[in-house]
C-alpha cells in the first residue's frame, strides 16, 4: 500500500514538473537582451523603472547561479512591461 502511494506521488511529480518548468522564463543572456530591448521602448517611466529594478535583481541572481530566482524576477519584469 505504501509503495503504491509513494509510486503514485513520484509519478505525479514527473508528470506535472515539466509543465510548471516550461512556464518559467528562461534565464540566459539572450532573454535578458531581448527584455532590455523591449524595456527601452517603454513609454511609462514609472513602470519602466520598476521593470528595470526586477531585471537588475534577475542579473544578480543569474550571476549567483540562482536560476529559479532569476526567472522569477524576469517574470515580474515581464508583467511590469505588460502593465504599461
Amino acid at each position: 500500500m505504501i509503495r503504491t502511494l509513494v509510486g503514485a506521488a513520484a509519478l505525479s511529480m514527473l508528470v506535472f514538473t515539466p509543465a510548471s518548468a516550461a512556464s518559467m522564463m528562461k534565464c540566459d543572456d539572450a532573454s535578458m537582451m531581448k527584455m532590455k530591448t523591449e524595456m527601452s521602448a517603454m513609454k511609462d517611466e514609472k513602470m519602466k523603472k520598476m521593470a528595470m529594478t526586477e531585471m537588475n535583481m534577475a542579473k544578480k541572481a543569474m550571476a549567483a547561479k540562482k536560476m529559479k530566482e532569476c526567472s522569477m524576477h524576469m517574470e515580474k519584469a515581464s508583467k511590469e512591461m505588460m502593465m504599461q
